[in-house]
């Protein structure tokens, strides 16, 4: 048996699963026993090792609570498929996909949605946005030096 190469978008598309689960704090095993697998089963679908069918991720997306979009987010930087260099209407942002599923990054983001008062996490939220445009100020101001 000749073992290939995942496609990029199958890794990709996996690599969602597994951030919309981990953001959810759902094991494997409970995300196979929803759709009726095994946790190995769920393994190869995060790994992009097998394919996932249509049918199935429409399936995911109903028990993720997310639109089967979410699956192809920011797709074009991950699997460098999509539109020509040129044609956008502007470069988009540095930023790492592998950084959506950082522990930290899902410890974060958890954390924000254990906020109940809408006025305070808006307020957090801001304040974040904030710092984060002053450091990319202070690293863009320091690379026209």
């Amino acid at each position: 048996m000749v073992k290939s190469t995942p496609d990029p978008v199958d890794i990709h598309v996996g690599s969602r699963v597994r951030l919309r689960r981990t953001l959810l704090g759902m094991s494997q095993e409970k995300l196979g026993t929803a759709l009726g697998l095994t946790f190995q089963q769920i393994q190869k679908y995060e790994r992009g090792a097998n394919r996932i069918g249509s049918s199935r991720l429409f399936q995911l997306s109903q028990i993720l609570d997310v639109p089967v979009s979410f699956f192809f987010e920011d797709m074009d930087a991950a699997t460098g498929h999509g539109r020509k260099a040129g044609f956008a209407e502007s470069s988009p942002p540095s930023f790492e996909v592998g950084q959506l599923s950082r522990r930290e990054t899902l410890e974060l983001v958890r954390s924000y949605y254990r906020i109940v008062d809408p006025i305070v996490r808006k307020r957090i939220f801001e304040m974040i946005k904030a710092v984060g445009n002053a450091s990319q100020a202070e690293l863009d101001a320091s690379e026209d030096e």
